[in-house]
């Protein structure tokens, strides 16, 4: 098995930058949007690193590695949803967003290649 840490893995690192980067912006969220957009945000980009270390704790039963890195992807995706309802509510920059934007496809294409690949992690 290539990955011996999932935290060293490229998936996780990058996943981990988005949430991280996405917490701070969210903090200057309108208070309004603190229990819609603010929360939602936050719970799917975070969920992005929770999956693919439940995937990877799995990785001896491929069809369960796969179905979290699957339920990681799917999060992923929720993310990108979030940051354009960001953008269009004027709460980002298009400069933030399309930098954010760019990290969460990428993480996408990483995690395609987790579920592609399974026996490589």
């Amino acid at each position: 098995m290539g990955v011996k840490d999932i935290r060293d893995s490229r998936a996780y690192k990058l996943a981990f930058e988005v949430a991280m980067e996405i917490f701070e912006i969210s903090k200057t969220f309108p208070k309004e949007e603190r229990f819609s957009l603010t929360d939602q945000i936050r719970r799917a980009s975070r969920s992005v690193c929770a999956n693919i270390a439940e995937a990877y704790r799995k990785k001896f039963y491929p069809a369960h590695f796969v179905s979290k890195s699957s339920d990681a992807d799917t999060e992923n995706s929720e993310t990108g949803v979030w940051l354009d309802f960001s953008y269009a509510c004027k709460y980002i920059s298009a400069e933030k967003y399309k930098a954010l934007s760019e990290k969460n496809k990428e993480a996408g294409r990483l995690l395609g290649h987790m579920i592609k690949n399974p026996d490589e992690y």
